[in-house]
């Protein structure tokens, strides 16, 4: 989809409700253009992996997800064979057909492998979204692996040999910085830092998101999120927190925030105890320097 124009892309997040920017569609718009992976690093719960997502949606074809984790190895990022089937096929046969070349030809074809994330994303009729989601997860062993497919956009499975894609699909990969990713993989990537959102961005998704949330309250949690972030949290609250507990104020008609009400609801932003804890013991600084919920309580 060489063809596609930088305004469509801008045109297709919005339509998606995905509150973009400049380099957010830049990004997404060269990757597509340049045919290459788009690596997007940033805090956990700040949208990458939504982009994919929106793409998927807005292009109309499949979201291919391969979820990444310590030990993940390439037999189930590529694929398997399904011995089960194959032994229960070689004992049905094996009276029937006495050439042993034929029946090992049948038990390795396409009617016996299970295909995974990624033979599934270049085996596909229309270009899909591949999403390789927290790459950094995994080990260097598998980015070793990957980059044939970056590279060639093919994989090698010794019993049938090398299958090349015909449609190629939009890679993204993302990652939370959990640790450095080798040079070759970034080389054969565009790069897109997303970072937590200022006070106006985050305003304009919660208003996307919760378009029923009290106007005063939807600024008074995008400050309060705004001064949390500065504490030294374990696991900073992203968007996605955010946007949880937006729609559960609203969900109980609430109109501004007060210090009981957080306490209360803390457990909506903060997924750790000891952050809790810290947060609960700066709760009069924090209301202090947001200046709307400090007027209201």
């Amino acid at each position: 989809m060489k063809d596609i124009k930088l305004e469509r892309i801008q045109k297709m997040l919005q339509d998606e409700s995905y509150i973009s920017d400049s380099a957010i569609a830049m990004s997404v718009f060269l990757s597509m253009q340049l045919e290459k992976p788009l690596l997007i690093e940033g805090p956990a719960g700040v949208g990458k992996t939504e982009i994919a997502k929106v793409m998927a949606q807005a292009l109309d074809t499949n979201l291919i997800r391969l979820q990444c984790y310590e030990g993940l190895d390439s037999t189930h990022a590529l694929y398997e064979w399904n011995y089960q089937h194959q032994l229960l096929h070689l004992k049905i046969q094996e009276q029937k057909e006495k050439d042993v070349s034929k029946l090992e030809s049948s038990i390795f074809s396409d009617k016996f492998l299970l295909k995974r994330p990624i033979l599934q994303a270049i085996t596909q009729d229309k270009s899909p979204v591949l999403l390789i989601d927290e790459i950094d997860r995994a080990d260097e062993e598998f980015e070793s692996f990957l980059l044939e497919v970056l590279s060639d956009w093919q994989v090698t499975i010794p019993e049938i040999g090398t299958i090349e894609t015909t449609h190629k699909p939009y890679i993204i990969l993302t990652g939370n910085r959990t640790r450095e990713l080798s040079e070759a993989i970034r080389r054969r990537c565009l790069y897109l830092w997303i970072d937590y959102p200022d006070f106006e961005k985050e305003l304009a998704i919660i208003k996307m998101k919760v378009p029923d949330i009290d106007k005063k309250l939807g600024e008074q949690i995008c400050g309060f999120m705004k001064e949390l972030r500065e504490l030294k949290l374990e696991k900073t609250p992203g968007v996605s927190e955010t946007i949880d507990w937006a729609r559960a104020l609203a969900s109980m008609n609430m109109k501004h925030l007060d210090k009981q009400l957080i306490e209360d609801t803390l457990g909506v932003i903060l997924k750790d105890w000891q952050d809790i804890r810290n947060t609960q013991n700066s709760l009069s600084e924090l209301l202090d320097k947001t200046g709307v919920v400090s007027r209201i309580i």
